[in-house]
């Protein structure tokens, strides 16, 4: 062994000498300033959807793990903050009756097992706070819910390669801000389902013809999916890192990812758990929380997924100007690639 470990240390570059190849946009355009990489050309189309293919992938895997733990941990410890500050909002607005509402809109997003865990406590916790506590709470929960946004801002300034730009209490009002016209775009998707409900009672008293027919349709159960879309949407779009969010760089792929994901473990999830899983036999009475957890630890993977699919497809115009002129293909396949440096 004491022979071993030498041969080892004399094999791996000395730090100095390494570096380090990354797939993200950032990382990318030095690489492509410097006359290194490039994609072939655009109209490569296999090419170019192998690599984004593989951008995502590696990118996947490198974080994640770690951030879908990370969001996974903060949904859980945000959501019931998420509802005392959505009722000290709907207090300030005038529209108390409304709280409870706002449990079920934002519940229609969640598995029934999950949604059985969260109700009841979430029902509890806004009915037990009147007066000067719902705003106490209000606040904590701002910045309790501020953590788990600028949790999702650090997820997409590591998917593009940048580095914070603004000063620290500047990310928090801006994440104060998105909670608030998040709580408000709630209550007018609420006012939605409301008029929905109420046309599909006219339209049965008076056009009984058409009642099958919308029946059949159920126009209201697209309302959450495409709810969940746009929220989601403006999730990337806010929180994209600034030379970024230009219209060359698209978010809406990452957001119909994560929108399908989404909707694609809310549907599977329960007979999964169903047929393959038995958590009561291991976690007792804490089998509900445990679910709850690995439901919001799989959104937080679709979320990686999103943003590493728009940072996979987010080409500067470095990387096009070398496209444009025959660029070779990236040196590094790897997205933790060391090379040594020439002498």
């Amino acid at each position: 062994m004491r022979r071993l470990i030498p041969r080892i240390k004399q094999t791996l570059p000395d730090s100095e000498s390494r570096v380090i190849n990354s797939l993200t946009p950032e990382d990318r355009r030095r690489e492509a300033v410097a006359l290194r990489s490039g994609l072939r050309g655009p109209s490569d189309t296999q090419r170019r959807s192998l690599e984004v293919a593989r951008r995502v992938v590696v990118g996947t895997f490198n974080d994640g793990f770690l951030y879908a733990g990370n969001i996974a941990y903060m949904s859980m410890l945000a959501i019931f903050p998420f509802f005392i500050t959505g009722a000290a909002i709907f207090a300030a607005l005038g529209e108390g009756s409304d709280r409870a509402a706002s449990i079920n809109a934002i519940l229609l997003a969640t598995p029934p097992v999950v949604a059985e865990v969260i109700e009841p406590v979430a029902r509890n916790v806004i009915e037990s706070r009147q007066g000067w506590l719902l705003w106490v709470g209000g606040a904590v929960g701002l910045w309790t819910v501020g953590s788990l946004i600028e949790t999702i801002r650090d997820l997409l300034r590591r998917s593009y390669g940048t580095e914070p730009t603004q000063a620290f209490w500047l990310y928090r009002l801006a994440s104060t801000a998105m909670i608030i016209g998040a709580v408000i775009l709630l209550m007018f998707s609420l006012i939605a389902q409301v008029m929905i409900g109420a046309a599909q009672q006219v339209i049965g008293a008076y056009f009984p013809l058409l009642s099958d027919a919308l029946a059949k349709l159920a126009l209201a159960r697209f309302v959450p999916g495409f709810g969940l879309f746009g929220s989601i949407y403006a999730l990337f779009y806010i929180l994209t890192p600034g030379p970024y969010r230009q219209k060359r760089y698209p978010k809406w792929p990452g957001a119909v990812a994560t929108t399908l994901w989404w909707v694609g473990v809310t549907v599977a999830l329960p007979p999964v758990l169903r047929s393959f899983f038995a958590y009561n036999l291991t976690y007792g009475s804490l089998a509900g929380i445990i679910i709850t957890l690995l439901f919001f630890w799989l959104v937080g993977l679709g979320l990686v997924i999103g943003a590493q699919l728009n940072a996979a497809l987010a080409e500067t115009p470095e990387e096009e100007r070398l496209s444009r002129t025959g660029g070779e293909p990236r040196i590094a396949p790897e997205a933790l690639a060391y090379e040594r440096k020439e002498p």
